[in-house]
């Protein structure tokens, strides 16, 4: 007799590592990618392989210097992807079988510019080209209030129950900000999945046609254009980085990886406010900065043909040390720029 708690042998357990390496240029974030085909990106991944990595993270550093040919540097853990039917199209693991189940360690890696990549299928993309919502810095995007705004209602509205459509609602309200609940940049995942759910992402459609799905709400929007789309749940994945990243700038100094040697205290806003999504007060956050004890000017200031030279600051070293364990104070987008829900 078969022990119901025992789990089933059916399927093999595959263990895939997916790394997303973020950096930026020109005041654009940027993440690394690899092009599977012309017409589909994905971040660098590959398997995990016990016989030749002794761990995770020298497997993920493998495959994006195979893949990629860059070398990584500041790297941390991410989270472990395991949701059933995540796969959908599966992301084709070497020696993986049709049938195992992936699951995904993700790594979140930054860099202080976007380093040249050698291989013909590795590019550069500017991450709100995935998440074209997330990028408030000249004002509110207009594809929240021209389209994600009134597709949520509907799908909200399309629930046949009432209880159901309030649920959606406040869903989308804390998602989005909308109704006074303000925009919190750190929900990226929230608002990605919400969009997967109601059927506004390519992913979505994607994933019901590959599981021959019936008609739904979601499926009837097709063609709907709410960002790049990217293989199996790569986006998904993308999204916690971008999240992670965003909250973790408030309680590590990890920004410092990703400015060059010696920078503007402008120069540092900017890198920040692209990372963050929505513009700061200029003196607030220079003083912020000063007071941080993570910069020391260099005495140098920058050479600018026909504008006013700037000071030219480093990482303090020192003060690193001894503040591990804060990061910068990063202000609210203010409630001023919210869109009302439609």
């Amino acid at each position: 007799m078969n022990d119901p708690i025992l789990p089933s042998l059916t399927n093999n357990v595959a263990i895939g590592l997916n790394a997303v390496l973020a950096a930026v240029d020109q005041f654009r974030p940027k993440v690394l990618c690899v092009q599977t085909d012309p017409a589909s990106l994905g971040l660098p991944y590959g398997p995990f392989d016990p016989s030749r990595h002794r761990t995770f993270e020298i497997g993920v550093r493998e495959w994006v210097e195979r893949q990629t040919n860059v070398t990584l540097g500041f790297i941390e853990q991410l989270y472990t992807f395991g949701d059933h039917g995540r796969e959908a199209p599966a992301a084709a693991l070497a020696g993986g079988a049709q049938n195992d189940r992936i699951i995904s360690v993700g790594y979140l890696a930054l860099a202080p510019a976007p380093v040249d990549v050698l291989a013909s299928d590795a590019v550069w993309r500017d991450w709100y080209s995935f998440f074209p919502w997330e990028d408030w810095r000249s004002g509110p995007p207009p594809i929240i209030e021209q389209t994600i705004s009134k597709r949520l209602s509907g799908w909200a509205n399309s629930a046949t129950e009432l209880a159901t459509q309030n649920q959606r609602r406040t869903r989308i309200n804390i998602a989005f900000g909308f109704d006074g609940w303000g925009w919190e940049e750190e929900r990226t995942l929230d608002r990605f999945e919400l969009l997967y759910e109601a059927g506004l992402v390519h992913e979505a459609q994607r994933d019901q046609s590959t599981a021959n799905s019936p008609d739904t709400f979601s499926s009837r929007s097709l063609g709907l254009e709410t960002g790049a789309s990217m293989i199996s749940d790569h986006r998904r994945i993308l999204a916690t980085a971008i999240g992670r990243l965003r909250a973790k700038l408030k309680y590590r100094p990890v920004i410092f990886e990703m400015v060059p040697p010696t920078f503007t205290l402008l120069q540092l806003q900017q890198t920040v406010e692209a990372i963050i999504g929505f513009p700061f007060h200029k003196q607030n956050f220079r003083r912020t900065v000063e007071n941080s004890g993570f910069v020391q000017n260099t005495g140098q200031t920058t050479g600018v043909a026909g504008g006013r030279p700037a000071a030219l600051f480093r990482v303090d070293r020192n003060g690193m040390k001894d503040r591990t364990a804060s990061g910068l104070t990063i202000p609210r987008l203010r409630k001023d720029l919210a869109i009302p829900e439609s």
